[in-house]
């Protein structure tokens, strides 16, 4: 039996079985690769592609995040190029907009199908690390054999999604390889990295979105590699809260946030807490980044100089203490 035979007959048993979707959450996605968007894993014809009409239509609608997205690409292919990875920026949808890629890699991912305006949603391709990062909304490893489709086993794509300014899904960033020798755990460094790289650009996206606020940055224990920011205008008016913000602080997964007090939203009750504690840490993580330089700490905030005096006073840190 051949290995794509192989293959297609594990992913028929598996994703077949009564309890697949208990199995695991690989299993649940080849489950609905296979019941619920009726795909075959032993289709062999190459993955579909829009028109460049409708490529130009997903660019400028998406003219946001790609502007922020691509220097951290950059960075992040210059990280992995050498070990023949490509980089590639999708929509909400799954469809790839952007890639980064060795100048003679690029007609390999074009053969593959990692190029802009190709469909690697979970409904056209099965589970894969786009598509079932976009389905799951969450970090993904998607290593050669655990691909849905048995043609795109000798890839490993590691993905994470990037959260929009009201908390909606706006895209998902990758990395995939079809190196033989590329491992599971230089997979999981790849994905840390990948990981860390979809967080930054979803923090620029969202302080992009509230100019003239003030960003706050607060801990959450829920989520603790989440982005959790909360935009505060100069009446503290609580303005816009990223996904983690609104996890951490219950509010609206999505949409705008209402625009109460911030004291109404997070209390004040016994001494500081909710916002206040978020805003005393970002202050001090700034003081401290900046080695008590207040003039560098309101920089690296966002806010000029004497209105961080006047934060600090209000929260009771001294300039001595810096």
């Amino acid at each position: 039996m051949t290995h794509v035979a192989r293959h297609v007959d594990h992913v028929l048993k598996t994703a077949s079985h009564p309890a697949a979707a208990a199995r695991s959450r690989l299993a649940a996605s080849w489950m609905r690769s296979l019941t619920h968007h009726g795909l075959d894993p032993a289709q062999r014809a190459g993955v579909q592609r829009i028109t460049e009409g409708a490529l130009r239509e997903r660019h400028e609608r998406a003219g946001r995040m790609r502007a922020i997205a691509a220097p951290q690409m950059d960075a992040l292919f210059r990280l992995v190029d050498g070990s023949g990875c490509g980089v590639l920026l999708t929509d909400a949808e799954g469809v790839v907009l952007d890639l980064r890629a060795a100048e003679g890699d690029t007609a390999t991912f074009e053969h593959w199908g990692l190029a802009p305006g190709h469909d690697w949603s979970e409904g056209s391709e099965g589970t894969n690390g786009i598509g079932t990062c976009i389905a799951e909304r969450r970090e993904v490893i998607i290593h050669r054999d655990q691909h849905f489709r048995a043609r795109n086993t000798a890839m490993s794509c590691m993905d994470a999604p990037i959260f929009g300014a009201q908390g909606e899904l706006i895209g998902a960033l990758d990395v995939s390889s079809a190196r033989a020798d590329q491992t599971e755990g230089f997979n999981q460094l790849i994905a840390a990295v990948v990981a860390q790289t979809a967080r930054k650009i979803e923090a620029a996206h969202f302080r992009a979105a509230f100019p003239g606020t003030r960003i706050i940055s607060a801990a959450s224990d829920e989520e603790a590699d989440a982005v959790t920011l909360l935009a505060v205008d100069a009446d503290d008016i609580l303005r816009g809260a990223t996904r983690g913000a609104r996890k951490a602080f219950r509010l609206a997964p999505t949409g705008p946030v209402t625009p109460l007090p911030a004291s109404d939203i997070f209390g004040r009750a016994d001494g500081p807490t909710g916002f206040e504690k978020a805003e005393r840490a970002a202050v001090n993580r700034a003081l401290a980044r900046a080695g008590g330089n207040v003039s560098a700490a309101a920089r690296s905030l966002g806010i000029g100089r004497a209105t961080l005096y006047r934060r600090m006073k209000r929260l009771g840190l001294s300039e001595s203490a810096a």
